[in-house]
């Protein structure tokens, strides 16, 4: 019979842009597991992959064997209906991201797009899935995601600095096709436009960009300090896009083909099982993609802060439950995700999931039993950095002395 609850071994990225040494919670974590990784307090640590998706895939703790692999041999674990849509996978790729300085300006092909880039570089675009995701903050998390409302980005563009860049007939109402204009005006700018407009920016008082956007010349600055004050990006995020902070429990939903740059804190990020991206800004020139490709391929959604705003809500999972449980569900099929924070003493059971979930202990320690199922009675010890792949079927519990937080990315 399959083993259908065991722990893994997951692997960490060590991106520039991630935090260094213990500052990482990315890193921290990963570093609990016994073999995960070689730690090095100067190195940076910016991404800790969890399940099949091969750039950074997970293996059984136990015996080192790829996850990706155990499935293939016993697809019943992933239950029924995860088999019948997606195969014996994981279908989706849950990582803990700890970024120090912004991660670059971005968005995630839709699929129609991600199937098309895989078939004429595969090399690039390693797979043909599209790549909605969200974010859950574990600490205060910073981020540029979405457009603002038209008419805040009309009212900004009319400032001296800005008027340049719209043409001498453009009307007083915004709409997306001028916004889809403007971002690729602003992302094709020469080197040095850019930086004299940066500069321009940064010495105008902080009133004359109104009571909402004050804080447009203190990101300008931060973000120069970053990135050279040639990059475009700084002057799309900050004068197009949302900026936004969130606390820990809090979600950001990021559906594909919608830019967003994330800027500072650690988050749990969550996403259909791809690894398509598409760069134009904070990073390299090297680095950066076609303008053109990216600007046809903009969405529009979110255009506000509060519409990027994942909700979240209570529930007993499976019917069963102390309603210590809250249900991240984003607006596409791929996954979900369950966060259990737990005080000293307390306990939530999981009644079972008809697909397969990850569990990742995120913070505290305590304890995680099998109630119901294949496996009834096993049961472990748990502690920060802990990863266990869960069956479908499978009843849990989860129990504390001082406190636990877990977050259980599932998919049905």
């Amino acid at each position: 019979m399959a083993a259908k609850v065991f722990q893994l071994k997951c692997g960490c990225k060590n991106d520039p842009w991630g935090k260094t040494g213990k500052d990482s919670l990315a890193g921290v974590l990963c570093s609990k597991t016994p073999g995960a990784l070689e730690w090095d307090d100067s190195k940076t640590y910016s991404e800790m992959w969890m399940g099949t998706y091969p750039t950074v895939p997970s293996r059984i703790l136990a015996t080192d064997e790829l996850l990706s692999e155990y499935l293939q041999k016993h697809p019943e674990v992933v239950g029924q209906s995860v088999l019948e849509k997606w195969g014996p996978e994981v279908p989706f790729l849950p990582k803990i991201l700890s970024f120090s300085k912004a991660l670059p300006l971005q968005i995630h092909p839709d699929k129609a797009l991600a199937e098309k880039l895989h078939q004429t570089d595969p090399n690039k675009y390693s797979d043909p899935n599209h790549k909605p995701e969200i974010a859950i903050a574990l600490s205060n998390f910073e981020l540029f995601a979405g457009f603002k409302p038209l008419s805040d980005i009309s009212t900004l563009m009319r400032i001296a600095p800005l008027q340049r860049f719209l043409p001498p007939d453009h009307p007083q109402t915004f709409t997306d096709s001028h916004l889809r204009d403007l971002t690729r005006t602003l992302l094709s700018l020469p080197a040095s436009l850019i930086s004299t407009t940066v500069n321009e920016l940064l010495s105008i008082p902080e009133s004359n960009f109104g009571p909402t956007q004050r804080y447009i010349p203190g990101l300008l600055d931060r973000l120069r300090k970053q990135y050279p004050d040639t990059d475009p990006g700084s002057l799309v995020a900050v004068l197009l896009m949302n900026y936004m902070t969130l606390g820990p429990g809090e979600a950001v939903c990021v559906p594909a083909d919608s830019v967003h740059a994330y800027l500072c804190g650690d988050i749990l990020e969550c996403m259909a099982r791809s690894d398509n991206v598409l760069n134009t800004g904070f990073c390299a020139p090297a680095e950066r993609d076609d303008v053109g490709l990216f600007t046809e391929a903009l969405t529009f959604k979110p255009h506000a802060v509060d519409e990027g705003v994942l909700g979240r809500r209570k529930s007993v999972v499976g019917g069963i439950g102390e309603g210590r449980t809250e249900v991240y569900q984003p607006p596409f099929g791929e996954f979900g995700v369950l966060g259990v924070s737990l005080g000293a003493g307390e306990r939530e059971r999981h009644g079972r999931l008809e697909g397969l979930s990850l569990v990742v202990v995120v913070k505290g320690k305590g304890w995680m039993e099998v109630t119901g199922g294949e496996g009834e009675g096993e049961k472990w010890e748990i502690g920060e950095g802990a990863v266990f792949f869960v069956g479908a079927g499978v009843d849990l519990e989860f129990g504390t002395e001082k406190g636990l937080l877990v977050y259980r990315p599932y998919a049905e």
